[in-house]
């Protein structure tokens, strides 16, 4: 394991990263449960190649189309064929580093930090997976094209005032018809779940621990649908006051791989700095692809999308054929797109 304190010559990086990977990813794993991400091995093994890159195009296979024929012995039969669909995909990568002074373990009586490292760091990329998730959410949702500002329209539910106990029904009603089954999660801001819970509509998850102590976890239910409680949605001014952005999401309506960066974790040691310093180096590569959306590109500066250019509504578009005008192109159903977003005033 590693060891009691942060040095490099003692610091197993595969120790590390095995230690960092058992400790439960509340919000991720909650996610896991109930189906909103799925793996989809088309992408892992684009990326995980030796020819892997950080942005790709993935074919899909077009669904049966056209009008039935009438069978009356005199009509001429006529044979369509399918289209190809694209979607883009494309890889986030973060990093970050903390610091620990040899000082700050002199004064504090010999206190080890490296106990409560792990802990940390994995809540720490928690919130980082969360806020890739919301930006990309925020892009989806300004999309520009013509079929994409359709979308958008058609899978925003507004509330003039707030949440009631049929919005959430009514919303994925609007937005996927008979699918509406198939929404598992609401992401909303605490004014929202306040609103909620004082009507007794939702309910916190429970957690037992390895002692068989009930606690609350900070994640609800409401009407069976899992919620994440997080004050960055969006806000925006309105005008009899806010109007909150709460994003509802269906079962598999996110692919997601951990791609992993070549030297997920790594110690470096300074002596001569601060008197003496250990510095912790994490690096991670994900993809988090919205089933019928595509990542166009259109405006990224590196090879790594930072959170306001996965915001931007010219990065996505709906699936389509990839005809060069938009009048050519088919584009995938909308009602399969199992994502909405309700507007309300808390």
């Amino acid at each position: 394991m590693a060891g009691e304190k942060f040095d490099a010559k003692s610091f197993n990086p595969q120790a590390f990263k095995y230690r960092a990977d058992r400790i439960p990813r509340t919000r991720l794993n909650e996610m896991r449960k109930s189906k909103v991400l799925t793996g989809n091995p088309d992408i892992r093994t684009l990326f995980t190649t030796q020819d892997g890159t950080a942005y790709a195009t993935i074919a899909m296979r077009g669904l049966l189309d056209g009008d039935v024929q009438n069978y009356d012995g005199k009509t001429d039969m006529v044979a369509t064929g399918t289209k190809t669909f694209e979607q883009g995909v494309v890889v986030v990568g973060r990093m970050k580093a903390w610091v620990e002074k040899d000082f700050s373990h002199d004064i504090t009586g010999g206190i080890s930090f490296m106990d409560n490292v792990a802990a940390q760091v994995v809540d720490y990329w928690q919130d980082v997976d969360q806020d890739t998730l919301l930006a990309i959410l925020r892009g989806v949702f300004s999309m520009t094209s013509t079929k994409g500002a359709e979308f958008v329209k058609k899978h925003t539910y507004e509330v003039d005032g707030p949440m009631e106990a049929t919005t959430l029904n009514s919303a994925t009603a609007q937005a996927c018809g008979d699918r509406k089954k198939k929404f598992a999660m609401v992401f909303m801001h605490s004014v929202v779940s306040t609103n909620l819970e004082n009507m007794n509509l939702i309910a916190h998850l429970k957690y037992t621990d390895k002692d068989g102590v009930t606690r609350d976890l900070e994640l609800y239910t409401w009407n069976g649908k899992l919620v994440v409680v997080d004050d960055g949605m969006p806000v925006e001014a309105g005008e009899d006051g806010p109007v909150y952005t709460s994003y509802v999401l269906g079962e598999g309506s996110i692919d997601y791989e951990d791609i992993g960066a070549k030297v997920p974790y790594e110690m470096s040691r300074d002596p001569a700095k601060n008197g003496g310093q250990d510095t912790l180096y994490t690096r991670q590569r994900k993809v988090f692809a919205p089933k019928g959306i595509s990542y166009l590109k259109k405006v990224q500066a590196s090879l790594s999308p930072t959170e306001e250019e996965l915001a931007n509504g010219q990065n996505w578009d709906l699936v389509n054929s990839g005809e060069a005008t938009e009048t050519e192109r088919s584009y995938i159903a909308d009602k399969v797109i199992t994502l909405c977003r309700i507007k309300s005033k808390g």
